[in-house]
C-alpha cells in the first residue's frame, strides 16, 4: 500500500473566488484582461464606424465592428440595397456600447444620415452615379431614399419615354444622378433619365445621320393623340399623321395601333435639322385603288358604307381606301334643295350606281336615285292633262304655290288658279307649307320638268252663274270688308266680292261709307273674264233723283200741251209707260176732274 505524502496547502489560495468559478489569480487576471483589451477596437457612443456583415436572416443583419460583442440591425434599414450579402462592409452608428442585456446597439440608418449630406453634395459636384431606393409615389413624381435622405424624383426624370404606370417603380433600387440641391431647405432632386440621355444622344446622332426619305425603320408606339401617333425610332421621335395610318378613313388612331406596339414605318419627310420626322404606315401596303377590279365601269352597281357626311353629299367606302361621293343631287329625282342627312347617316350600308370613274385621279361619283326610274320618262302617262291628284305644298312665291305630287314631280299652282271667287294676295292666305292640296294638271313642261297645276279647276266656274245674277243695274246688299286708297272691297252674296271707288261710296246725306257698313249697291260693271264687279252705292239715290227730275220735266211739258189739246193727249197715251209717265197721268186725271166740277 502506497504511503500518503503530506502536501502543504497554498498559502494565498482564494477560496471565495474558487467557489464563484474564478480560477485566476488577480495578477493573472489583470494580465489576461490587458491582452484581451488589446485585441478589441476602442469605440465611443454616438460614433460612426465601419462594420462587416457576418450573418443575415429575414429580419436582422448581424454586424461585427471589432468590438467585444456584435451588433444587430433590422433588415429594413438596408432595403435600399437588396444586394446586401455577408462580408459586405457597412457603416453603422453606435447608439449604445452595452444595453441592459449587454448587447451592442447599432443603427445603419443613422450612420447614413450622419454622412448623407456630405455625400449628396459630393455626388452633385463630381457628377457621381449613386444608388437610391424608390420608397413611394408623390404628387408629380417619386420619393427616393438616397444615403438616408428623402430625395425627389420628378416623373419626367424617370425615363426618356412617358411613364404610364408609376406604381411599377415603387420598391425598386435604381441608379440616379443628383441634378439639384437646395441648401437652405435641404431639398435634393435626382434623375434617372439623365443617366441614359447621354447614351441616347449619341444613338440619336447616329440615327439622324443615316435618315433618308423612303427608308423603312422599326419603331415603338410611344404616344397616341387625336391627330396621330408618335413613334420612338431609338432615341428619335417621328409622327405618323392620322391620314398616313391607313388608306381608309381613321376616326381614332387607337383603332389602328396600340401603345408599346412595335411596327415598321417609312420616312416620308423631315426638316433640315431632322427634328421633325414625318412617318407613314399605310405607304408600306399597295394603294387600294390599284387593287380595284379592272372590270368595274360606269353604270355598275356597288355596295358600301357611309363613312363621312356633309351637307352637299355622302362619301361611301366601297372597299378599304376606295371611296365614292354621292352628291345630294344624285340622291333623289326631286329638285328641291335638301341636305344629304335627310337621306342617310354615317354607318349606313347603301347600294349605288357608278356615275363617273377616274382611276388616275382616284375619284368616283355615285348615285342612288338611278336605282329608281325617272318619273318624268312616263310623265304623260302617269299625270296626263286634266288628271286630278293630291299634292304636298313645298314652297310659296308671290305668284303661286310650288307643290310636289311625288318625289321628283313638282308643279306650280298660279295664284290666279287657287280660287274662282276669292282675290288671293299671297298664297299663305289660302294654304300652308306641308299641307296637302287637291290639284288638276293643266299643262306639262317635260323639258323643264315642271307641271302647271290648278286648284280652282276642280270646281265649276261660278262666274257663269254670277253673270245672270249680278247683271248691270241690279241692286244687291253688300258689306264693306276692306278700305283701300282707290276704293273699297265689298262682300256680296254667294261669296263673291265687288269693288267701289270713293265717289261711289258717298251716302245720300253726303257722308262717306265706312268699314264693316252694310249698304245697298248697284252693279255698274260686270266683267266675267277679269272676274270683276264694279259697284256703286251712290248710284241708287242718284238714279232715283234723276228719274224724279225727269218725271217732273215731263209733267210740266204735258201741262203746257194739255191746254191746247187735252182730250187727244189722253187718247194717244201708249202702253209702254214709265214710272214717271204713270205719275204724270195721275196728275192729269186729277186736273180734268177738277175742271168738270
Amino acid at each position: 500500500m502506497e504511503e500518503l505524502k503530506n502536501i502543504a496547502p497554498v498559502e494565498d489560495f482564494n477560496w471565495d473566488a474558487y467557489e464563484k468559478g474564478d480560477t485566476f489569480a488577480p495578477a493573472v487576471r489583470e494580465s489576461l484582461e490587458k491582452a484581451y483589451d488589446g485585441t478589441l477596437n476602442k469605440v465611443s457612443d454616438r460614433e460612426v464606424v465601419d462594420g462587416t456583415v457576418i450573418s443575415m436572416n429575414k429580419r436582422e443583419v448581424v454586424v461585427n465592428i471589432g468590438f467585444k460583442s456584435d451588433g444587430i440591425i433590422p433588415l429594413n434599414e438596408f432595403r435600399y440595397n437588396p444586394e446586401l450579402k455577408v462580408g459586405d462592409s457597412v457603416e453603422v452608428y453606435i447608439e449604445n456600447q452595452e444595453d441592459k442585456k449587454g448587447q451592442l446597439v447599432l443603427s445603419h440608418k443613422k450612420a447614413r444620415a450622419a454622412r448623407s449630406w456630405d455625400r449628396v453634395n459630393a455626388a452633385l459636384e463630381n457628377e457621381e452615379i449613386i444608388k437610391g431606393f424608390i420608397k413611394c409615389r408623390t404628387k408629380g413624381g417619386m420619393i427616393v431614399d438616397v444615403f438616408g435622405i428623402e430625395a425627389f424624383l420628378p416623373g419626367s426624370q424617370i425615363d426618356v419615354k412617358p411613364i404610364r404606370d408609376y406604381d411599377v417603380f415603387v420598391g425598386k433600387t435604381m441608379e440616379f444622378k443628383v441634378v439639384k440641391i437646395n441648401q437652405e431647405f435641404k431639398n435634393v432632386v435626382v434623375s434617372h433619365k439623365a443617366l441614359i440621355e447621354a447614351e441616347l444622344e449619341q444613338q440619336k446622332k447616329e440615327i439622324i445621320g443615316k435618315l433618308e426619305k423612303g427608308q423603312v425603320l422599326e419603331g415603338t408606339v410611344k404616344n397616341i393623340t387625336s391627330y396621330g401617333v408618335f413613334i420612338d425610332l431609338g432615341g428619335v421621335d417621328g409622327l405618323i399623321h392620322i391620314t398616313d395610318l391607313s388608306w381608309g378613313r381613321v376616326s381614332d388612331p387607337k383603332e389602328v395601333v396600340e401603345l408599346d406596339q412595335k411596327l415598321n414605318v417609312v420616312i416620308l419627310d423631315f426638316d433640315d435639322e431632322k427634328k421633325r420626322i414625318a412617318l407613314g404606315l399605310k405607304q408600306l401596303t399597295p394603294h387600294p385603288w390599284d387593287a380595284l377590279s379592272a372590270e368595274l365601269k360606269v353604270g355598275d352597281k356597288v355596295k358600301g358604307k357611309v363613312v363621312v357626311m356633309a351637307d352637299y353629299g355622302a362619301f361611301i367606302e366601297i372597299a378599304p381606301g376606295v371611296e365614292g361621293l354621292i352628291h345630294v343631287s344624285e340622291m333623289s329625282w326631286s329638285q328641291h334643295l335638301r341636305s344629304a342627312q335627310d337621306f342617310m347617316k354615317v354607318g349606313d350600308e347603301v347600294e349605288a350606281v357608278v356615275l363617273t370613274l377616274d382611276r388616275e385621279e382616284r375619284k368616283m361619283s355615285l348615285g342612288i336615285k338611278q336605282l329608281k326610274q325617272d318619273p318624268w320618262e312616263t310623265i304623260e302617262e302617269k299625270y296626263p292633262v286634266a288628271s286630278k291628284h293630291t299634292a304636298k305644298v313645298r314652297n310659296f312665291t308671290n305668284f303661286g304655290v310650288f307643290v310636289e305630287i311625288e318625289e321628283g314631280v313638282d308643279g306650280l299652282i298660279h295664284i290666279s288658279d287657287l280660287s274662282w271667287t276669292k282675290k288671293v294676295k299671297h298664297p299663305s292666305e289660302f294654304t300652308q307649307i306641308g299641307s296637302e292640296i287637291e290639284v288638276q294638271v293643266l299643262e306639262i313642261d317635260k323639258e323643264n320638268r315642271r307641271l302647271s297645276l290648278g286648284h280652282k279647276q276642280l270646281e265649276e266656274n261660278p262666274w257663269d252663274v254670277f253673270e245672270t245674277v249680278f247683271t248691270v243695274g241690279s241692286v244687291h246688299e253688300g258689306t264693306i270688308i276692306e278700305m283701300l286708297d282707290k276704293g273699297a272691297v265689298i262682300a256680296l252674296p254667294y261669296g263673291v266680292e265687288g269693288f267701289a271707288t270713293p265717289k261711289h261710296l258717298v251716302k245720300e246725306d253726303g257722308s262717306q261709307a265706312q268699314l264693316d257698313e252694310k249698304l245697298e249697291f248697284k252693279v255698274i260693271e260686270f266683267n266675267k273674264d277679269a272676274k270683276r264687279i264694279i259697284l256703286s252705292h251712290s248710284r241708287i239715290f242718284e238714279d232715283v233723283a234723276k228719274a224724279e227730275e225727269k218725271a217732273e220735266k215731263k209733267t210740266s211739258t204735258k201741262k203746257t200741251s194739255s191746254k191746247k189739246e187735252e182730250s187727244p193727249m189722253i187718247q194717244n197715251q201708249t202702253a209702254s209707260t214709265t214710272l214717271g209717265d204713270i205719275d204724270a197721268l195721275a196728275a192729269l186725271k186729277e186736273q180734268l176732274d177738277n175742271q168738270k166740277k
